[in-house]
């Protein structure tokens, strides 16, 4: 079956034109005006008149919970979110239990998402100072690249911006795309001290971006950056949270041509520490959400370029483990069903353009990890994309979150912007509230060379 989108808005590489998109074989086969199709075979036509369409969004960091952890979240159920958001790819990350620290795990991952996962995906390959050999053997062209993201050691302190030694050996070894969090367990563990001493386990949460601070943001950040370009490495830095950090990275390069790469996310941009009051718990996420000057300041260097692209850092967990004292609530949160509405809520606040929310949740993505034919809207290309309703205002209720651990922090929160349907692979997965999840998602393929 071919399936033809009529007289959408497309967004894609810069611009918007009125055009029709013809879907066959899972791919795009042709974007014009009028497009006519002649020949035998079912044809579903859907008429987009006024609505925009978007190459679907790739999100680079998710925690989607399964082995291990599938009482808060599964492959299955957040795909189904995802491409509820428009989310047509993600890159899950590897502290699941056991941690992705072999090769045969990973692999283990992708079987378990080719049975279940309506949205295409890849997997992280963990690494610490344990399995650097095994890291090493991983395959550039069917993996997105190495990460620490959520690994601890044994004392609970470890991700390797703190371990500059370990970090010169993997540099200077690996030819995969590094990706990491920064932040300095050093001042953190001093300055939790501090409040600790003060509030005993009461810390009020609107303390957590003084403890998880921007000068231990900005000291590990400056760390791994100095030790990445010594070796002109293929580095990305997951979530950066201060405008301090956001001002060390370049902006005088095309996204191709640049070695190091980073990413605000939607949390970052949209919260500050004004909303721990109100949220609480909900809200905390590490690196902490920080400051409004921050939070300006992130889509400030979103929009010069400095920072690449826009990541969710969607990590569910129940309400009753966010629930507690400072140190029993857990650090993370559900957000990619409503990431797109989100930053679309913001080009109505005008505060950022379509076309730049596109190039910096789809296309800069595919570009920093290489995927192959997905990210924009072209003719060969798979047919991954979001059909969007910029006028159809909806609130976010308990009834409509499809989390498996059931809630959000954007809860009660009414956007502008309402996604219609999703296509991945030129399935239509997602309809108006509708999920098929008979069609699956693909493995995503990069290539070799990042």
């Amino acid at each position: 079956m071919k399936t033809i989108i009529r007289n959408a808005w497309i967004v894609n590489e810069g611009n918007k034109v009125i055009a029709d998109i013809l879907i066959a074989n899972e791919r795009i086969e042709k974007i014009g005006t009028s497009i006519n199709v002649e020949g035998v075979g079912t044809i579903k036509e859907i008429n987009a008149e006024g609505l925009y369409i978007l190459p679907g969004v790739i999100d680079d960091q998710v925690h989607f919970r399964e082995p291990g952890l599938t009482h808060k979240g599964n492959i299955y159920s957040e795909s189904r979110a995802a491409v509820a958001g428009g989310i047509t790819s993600f890159m899950e990350m590897p502290n699941t239990i056991p941690n992705t620290l072999t090769q045969e795990l990973l692999e283990e991952k992708y079987v378990m998402a080719s049975k279940t996962s309506v949205a295409n995906y890849s997997f992280f390959m963990g690494i610490n100072q344990n399995n650097l050999e095994e890291a090493l053997k991983t395959n550039n062209e069917t993996v997105c690249g190495i990460t620490d993201d959520g690994l601890y050691f044994n004392n609970d302190e470890g991700i390797l911006a703190n371990y500059p030694q370990f970090l010169e050996k993997l540099f200077s070894r690996t030819d995969s795309l590094v990706a990491l969090h920064s932040e300095d367990d050093v001042i953190i563990k001093n300055t939790t001290t501090q409040y600790l001493k003060k509030y005993g386990e009461n810390i009020p949460f609107e303390f957590h971006p003084k403890i998880r601070s921007e000068e231990a943001c900005l000291t590990a950040t400056k760390r791994v950056l100095e030790i990445a370009r010594k070796h002109n490495n293929r580095l990305h830095l997951f979530h950066i949270s201060t405008l301090a950090e956001a001002n060390l990275f370049d902006n005088n390069l095309a996204i191709r041509e640049k070695r190091i790469t980073a990413e605000a996310c939607v949390h970052h941009l949209w919260f500050s520490d004004k909303d721990y009051e109100r949220l609480g718990a909900k809200i905390k996420w590490n690196p902490a959400i920080k400051t409004e000057k921050d939070k300006n300041g992130l889509l400030a260097a979103l929009l010069d370029n400095r920072l690449d692209i826009i990541a969710t850092d969607h990590a569910p967990h129940t309400i009753e483990e966010k629930s507690g004292t400072y140190f029993k609530s857990l650090s993370g949160g559900p957000l990619v069903q409503h990431a797109l509405p989100a930053m679309l809520e913001l080009v109505h606040q005008g505060k950022i353009s379509i076309e730049k929310i596109v190039e910096k949740m789809s296309h800069n993505v595919a570009e920093i990890y290489r995927i192959k034919e997905r990210g924009y809207i072209r003719e060969g290309y798979f047919a991954d994309l979001v059909l969007v309703d910029l006028n159809n205002s909806w609130q976010v209720t308990p009834k409509n979150i499809l989390y498996k651990c059931e809630w959000s922090p954007f809860e009660n929160q009414c956007f502008k912007s309402k996604i219609v349907k999703t296509f991945v692979n030129g399935n239509l997965v997602y309809d108006n509230g509708i999920i098929n999840d008979n069609k699956l998602g693909k493995r995503l393929k990069f290539s070799k060379f990042r």
